[in-house]
């Protein structure tokens, strides 16, 4: 099932989401919509506040990173991560333009350490703690971000901010280019 992408505004995506009890839910099947959502808007990271659900869960997918020249081996980063926690990042900071799903048309340089350390929990509830460095660490922080209630344009300058303000409204209002469905908002 393809889910519509919550977009900028939503209250979700500015909320701590919480932990996930083992068996409370199919996380095998939302982990497969999840997979399918993010394909479909051709992303390479979705967090569960993205498709409207304050858990602790995302899933990432590097491979369409694969094809670009002197990149890192992605073919093989395709992971579900439950209820993670980051357990420590360090290494050079290094400045990369991210975007977002849930802000569409929009790309910023984001400033991110280069490691990171995670523990996390599969789709079958095992266990896991692993490094991860460059591309594959800042696809993680990204989306563990969202599990914080943290967007990447809350590391930008209030000059930046301010010049954004704009776009920002507007795709509230669903006035944005996205060739995937979006979930606007609930106005108030």
């Amino acid at each position: 099932m393809i889910y519509p992408i919550v977009v900028y505004g939503d209250p979700v995506l500015k909320k701590e989401a919480q932990d996930i009890e083992e068996g409370s839910i199919d996380v095998k099947k939302l982990a497969e919509d999840m997979f399918e959502t993010m394909a479909s808007a051709s992303g390479i990271g979705l967090a569960a506040p993205q498709i409207g659900m304050s858990i602790r869960m995302f899933v990432v997918d590097g491979s369409p990173l694969d094809d670009e020249e002197g990149e890192e081996d992605m073919s093989d980063f395709r992971k579900v991560f439950i209820n993670p926690e980051i357990l420590w990042e360090d290494g050079e900071e290094w400045v990369f333009t991210e975007g977002c799903l849930s802000i569409p048309g929009i790309r910023e340089d984001v400033s991110r350490p280069e490691r990171l350390r995670i523990n996390y929990l599969d789709e079958n509830f095992k266990e896991h703690e692993e490094e991860f460095d460059g591309m594959k660490a800042r696809i993680i922080q990204h989306e563990y971000d969202h599990i914080e209630g943290v967007l990447f344009t809350d590391y930008l300058t209030p000059f930046k901010k301010r010049i954004l303000k704009g776009k920002l409204a507007n795709i509230t209002k669903g006035k944005c280019d996205a060739d995937y469905k979006i979930k606007l908002p609930k106005k108030k």
